[in-house]
């Protein structure tokens, strides 16, 4: 009997596990049906065995009770789910513009991202700033036009914003079959083929081919998707040349390298809610947005050393992880990480690259929603919730303690908004003082203390709405009743014109004698430019023969623009500066006497006298608002607007509806809610986003 010739049934090699990963998040603008997508993910991988809607306040990823009373995501939300044999890190993240930090915070640690846009309301105010956000970090996207059996709904119009007001380059891969109610399904433009949804959670898709009468359509933009590809793929681009068929494997590869690239952005269409459209959606994650892999080494530089250094995104390389979010667990600090090299452990020992000092690793979890499951390592790509890092805040990086490295942090947006609270007994002052504490540690933008004049306590935040869930939090988590203030703007100061000042600092202090001398120049610039602080300093006059004079050494002038930056957060009228520049010309260095200390006070009081010499003007938030009313309600939104003062900027369609957008003091816009349904009888609609600090009448 002959002998059995090698087995012709070889199974595929199965990819790496970090191939495998994709760390992604859902970001849109508010009620564009990012958790609703979310939701659907989850069933269809099996991770929940019921769908939650956010409507009637039972979604998984929206568990905390204001979440599920108010119907909005407020915090970002982790889970991990599986699908076509790929781990899928997703983060859930809020729409409002209140809540913004959630999403940087996320964008900064995910690899891709999904952005969800209303198939009738299009590119909306956050759908421009988180993409602007996506924009600033390089992450990969996919957009996914959603809500498409709504009426109105213009999946060509979508995709028309998306590349005039994005500046991206938008390459549907589905075209949608029918609109509004007559919304059936998807044709899918890589490989020619319709898929149809019957709208039933367990009914799956069913393919068929083309309708007919499509066929035009199709070819059209079946032709746009290939020209896409064939500009980032050369065999595509030979094979498109010579007029070959081009295999739907060969598509996708090129469609992925065009989107790991940022070249352009995949789009699909679907109705989440309806059930239309979410299994092709998770099936492009895993097509066209990247693994760790594919990601570029992380780079930071090394802090002892001060030299640029990189991790790349393996385990058997060292620890690196950022601490992207802190939560508290029954007043207990857990903070969520993104490993991006190397194996954590329980027990191990990390650094934290802001404090110098070593924490120890209690517990590690991954996370779902608010419910965890405990782990034994953390792999490079993970993203994990940690105990035991009782130092650790928001954009800290953490490393193995041999192999420092430290990351660009997140940087958090300032406050716009106060409003002063008070315990109802003096007894609660204590937990009032710890909530807020606890709070502050969690989110970067909300701030609190104690005004000097009056000794009450003012807490700080993005808007009404997050100061209220901030309330609402004192009062369910920890017990606080508190009585709290109307809102308040926060201002800033910009100067009136330029001038120059100069300071002398000299001081015993115990044995120690503080010297420093410095001129300083105070310029205004433009509206939104930001500040800018720099040395301007010439080198001390050298006399042919003599010893050579010492400038000043480096401590000296990083004392200077320490003490100018410090001094530029209070103004005569003791808000922050906003859009000047500071310029250090001149510094007195006496080697027997000065020091950084004394050159730090001294540049700061220079700039001090030269600011209320040149004059201030106070600034103060303005909003960007757009209010979506039928026609007949246009005359009552544009009247009401002029009231508060605003500056209407344009008054157009979108869809059926007219579009007014003005830019509004914030102050005049406390209980604009209100005030816009009782003049429209509840048919308008408005977004409100911060635009800039400014003078306005």
């Amino acid at each position: 009997m002959p002998e059995p010739g090698p087995s012709t049934d070889v199974k595929p090699k199965k990819p790496p596990r970090l191939a495998r990963v994709r760390n992604i998040g859902i970001v849109a603008h508010i009620d564009a049906g990012k958790t609703t997508v979310t939701e659907r993910f989850l069933y269809y991988a099996g991770r929940i065995h019921k769908i939650g809607e956010v409507h009637d306040g039972e979604a998984q990823m929206d568990w905390m009770p204001q979440e599920r009373e108010r119907g909005i995501t407020i915090t970002a939300a982790a889970t991990t789910l599986q699908w076509r044999g790929h781990d899928l890190h997703l983060i859930d993240t809020p729409g409002h513009v209140d809540f913004t930090i959630e999403v940087e915070r996320s964008l900064r640690v995910l690899d891709g991202a999904v952005v969800v846009f209303c198939g009738v309301s299009g590119v909306e105010p956050q759908s421009e700033t988180v993409w602007r956000q996506a924009d600033h970090f390089r992450v990969p996207r996919l957009a996914f036009v959603n809500k498409m059996d709504r009426p109105g709904a213009d999946f060509g119009a979508v995709v028309a914003e998306i590349r005039e007001r994005l500046g991206a380059r938008p390459v549907p891969v589905q075209w949608p079959i029918g609109a509004e109610d007559q919304f059936a399904g998807v044709v899918d433009l890589i490989c020619e083929r319709a898929i149809y949804f019957s709208g039933g959670e367990d009914d799956p898709p069913r393919e068929e081919a083309v309708p007919a009468a499509m066929a035009d359509q199709v070819a059209t933009a079946r032709e746009r998707l290939v020209e896409a590809a064939a500009d980032v793929d050369d065999d595509v681009a030979a094979a498109y040349l010579e007029g070959k068929p081009i295999a739907a494997s060969a598509l996708v590869a090129a469609l992925r390298k065009g989107t790991l690239a940022c070249a352009f952005v995949p789009v699909l269409a679907g109705s989440a809610l309806r059930n239309k459209g979410v299994q092709p959606l998770l099936d492009a994650v895993c097509d066209f947005l990247p693994a760790p892999t594919e990601m570029p080494a992380i780079a930071g530089v090394d802090p002892t050393t001060g030299q640029s250094t990189t991790r790349p995104p393996e385990d058997a390389a060292p620890f690196c992880g950022l601490a992207f979010k802190v939560a508290m667990d029954e007043g207990r600090k857990t903070v969520f990480l993104r490993v991006y090299s190397g194996v954590l452990k329980p027990g191990d020992e990390v650094q934290n690259a802001r404090t110098r000092r070593n924490e120890k690793v209690a517990r590690l979890f991954s996370v779902h929603a608010n419910r965890r499951e405990r782990i034994d390592r953390a792999c490079a790509g993970s993203i994990v919730l940690a105990m035991g890092l009782k130092e650790a805040g928001t954009g800290d990086t953490l490393y193995a303690p041999r192999a420092p490295i430290l990351l660009g942090r997140i940087e958090a947006h300032e406050p716009v908004i106060t409003r002063a609270i008070e315990p109802k007994t003096q007894a609660e002052k204590e937990r009032l003082d710890f909530g807020l504490t606890k709070l502050a540690d969690e989110d970067p933008t909300f701030r609190f203390g104690e005004d000097p004049e009056t000794g009450q306590t003012i807490i700080r935040g993005m808007g009404e709405l997050h100061l209220d869930i901030m309330v609402d939090r004192l009062r369910r988590e920890y017990g606080v009743e508190a009585h709290v203030g109307r809102p308040q703007v926060v201002h800033r100061e910009t100067l009136a014109g330029t001038a120059e000042a100069e300071a002398r600092f000299e001081r015993q202090v115990e044995e120690e004698r503080l010297f420093g001398q410095a001129r300083v120049r105070v310029t205004a610039r433009p509206r939104g430019s930001g500040n800018v602080v720099k040395l301007d300093i010439a080198p001390p006059p050298q006399v042919p023969g003599a010893p050579k004079v010492p400038g000043p050494p480096r401590a000296i002038l990083d004392a200077a623009l320490e003490g100018a930056t410090e001094a530029m957060r209070s103004g005569p009228e003791g808000y922050p500066f906003e859009d000047i520049e500071v310029v250090v010309t001149g510094i007195e260095y006496r080697p027997d006497a000065s020091t950084p200390a004394g050159q730090k006070a001294a540049v700061g009081e220079a700039l001090r006298q030269a600011s209320r010499a040149a004059g201030t003007r106070l600034l103060e938030p303005i909003v960007k608002v757009e209010v979506t009313a039928p026609e007949a309600n246009v005359g009552d939104v544009l009247g009401d607007l002029n009231a508060r003062h605003a500056q209407i900027e344009d008054v157009g369609l979108r869809g059926n509806q007219r579009l007014v957008v003005a830019k509004v003091p914030l102050r005049r816009m406390f209980g604009y809610a209100t005030d816009l349904r009782s003049a429209t009888q509840g048919r308008a609609n408005y977004t409100m986003q911060f635009e800039s600090f400014d003078a306005w009448d």
